[in-house]
């Protein structure tokens, strides 16, 4: 503590331990308040942001399920994953489809005339800028080639400026010199790059390859697409076109007859109860961060210790919105609850069991209610999202308001802190003041009764008076 030092060597007082005292009993009230309110803000903040963070993770987790087919049990397969592969969303139904694929979607691609001093060549030797206009599907793009500039800035330049386009450039190297290829992410027929402009790079320019549609058949009907990623073609099945269906083998018919993949959509009861599993876990996790943040602790001697959010209000209705969403009845099948298929709700701390046999025995003939359970603008998984809404928002939800809050009043008791650390060094000093004025003071009295004392002495001493 700042302040004079008083050591009472006048009046042989330890006066400055009596300033202490006298400090000490004006600060410890209000410092024992400010510690006290300081640490329960700190570790109600701390709480506060790990339910923040659980919670995030979750309705993270629900999004992801909600738009995946983690409900569906459905799983697509192809029988050659060298010709096509596919994936089936929620919105897809079983069934089996031949796909036959006659010509894969490519892209333009262009290559400029050979230039014997390789990437290096100066492809502007003019003292001004030229341009190179790239033209594809009736949108040009002008580049700008700087005096100066060589076959490798070009490249580089195009790239830079075009591939959030989709135009890309690459540069072909042999014993012959090099030569820029240009292509494009754009495919289908129609979508030809053309070069012009007043740069040169365009003059003896030749078409590498011509911009193609996919074509195929599913189940005998003819299709053509732009890409070889067919969406829509079937519903809720995404199918990637990757090589030209073989012909078979042998067969020496005009045309020749090709042999099918097989696109298959089927309902698998390990997937499906792998995705139940996954919203028991992830709601397992959020109800285990709120516990944990919640829960009394019983000591050996008998004694309770709580935690932070103890008996916490906003806590208790944050658990019970989740619980009346999960135990509400949804689904437009015969099992409207997860119970039925035996996942249980333990009674001392919230959290979620599945039951294997009961699972086994229920998806046996119910399996097709879980999606109707948790998917859909009624499912369980909207409506958990739309329950904790209020409390996740990231600037007006409760939690981040709470957080607010105790932040603004650490702020507060840093402030109060402050004000109490210089009103007692104003005091200290005040008191360190005074108790040296009666230091000096009885130093001064003593010296007087001293020179008193000794004045008697000696008018009483006869030899003093002979």
């Amino acid at each position: 503590m700042a302040g004079s030092t008083v050591s009472g060597i006048g009046s042989n007082i330890d006066t400055q331990a009596i300033v202490t005292s006298l400090v000490n009993a004006e600060k410890v009230p209000k410092q024992t308040q400010i510690n006290t309110a300081s640490q329960k803000a700190t570790t109600t903040l701390s709480s506060i942001g790990k339910i923040q963070a659980a919670l995030d993770a979750f309705r993270g987790a629900i999004d992801t399920m909600a738009t995946s087919s983690s409900f569906t049990g459905l799983t697509g397969s192809s029988s050659d994953e060298k010709v096509a592969t596919m994936t089936a969303s929620n919105t897809a139904s079983n069934g089996s489809f031949r796909l036959i694929i006659d010509q894969l979607a490519q892209a333009s691609k262009l290559s400029t005339k050979n230039f014997p001093g390789g990437t290096s060549t100066v492809v502007n030797a003019t003292a001004k800028s030229t341009t190179l206009t790239i033209t594809q599907s009736g949108k040009a793009y002008d580049l700008s080639v700087p005096a100066g500039a060589t076959l490798q800035q070009v490249r580089d330049s195009i790239n830079t400026q075009f591939g959030t386009s989709g135009l890309s450039a690459n540069i072909q190297t042999d014993s012959n010199g090099s030569r820029l290829i240009l292509t494009s992410t754009t495919m289908g027929t129609g979508s030809d790059l053309t070069l012009s402009g007043n740069s040169g790079l365009d003059t003896g320019s030749t078409v590498v390859d011509e911009p193609l549609d996919a074509k195929y058949s599913i189940d005998g009907v003819a299709s053509v697409s732009k890409t070889n990623s067919i969406e829509g073609a079937l519903s809720g099945v995404n199918i990637k076109l990757l090589a030209v269906s073989a012909v078979k083998t042998g067969d020496a018919s005009d045309p020749p007859v090709k042999n099918a993949t097989l696109i298959t959509v089927s309902t698998n009861n390990a997937a499906l109860k792998s995705g139940v599993k996954g919203f028991v876990d992830t709601y397992n996790a959020l109800i285990t961060a709120m516990n944990a943040e919640t829960k009394v602790t019983t000591n050996l001697d008998g004694s309770t210790t709580a935690a932070s959010l103890t008996g916490d209000s906003t806590m208790r209705s944050l658990q019970a919105a989740i619980r009346n969403e999960f135990n509400q009845l949804s689904g437009t099948g015969k099992f409207k609850s997860l119970a039925q298929f035996g996942v249980t709700t333990s009674s001392s701390n919230g959290l979620l069991t599945l039951d294997d046999k009961k699972w086994d025995a229920a998806v046996k003939t119910n399996a097709a209610d879980i999606n109707s359970m948790f998917s859909g603008p009624d499912g369980m998984l909207a409506r958990m999202k739309s329950a904790t809404d209020d409390y996740a928002k990231s600037t007006t939800g409760i939690l981040a308001t709470r957080s607010t809050s105790l932040s603004d009043t650490l702020k507060d008791l840093t402030k109060q802190q402050s004000s109490l650390d210089e009103r007692m060094t104003l005091l200290t000093n005040s008191l360190s003041a005074k108790y040296n004025a009666m230091d000096t003071l009885v130093a001064q009295l003593r010296q007087q009764s001293t020179s008193v004392m000794t004045t008697l002495n000696a008018l009483n001493n006869p030899k003093t008076n002979n």
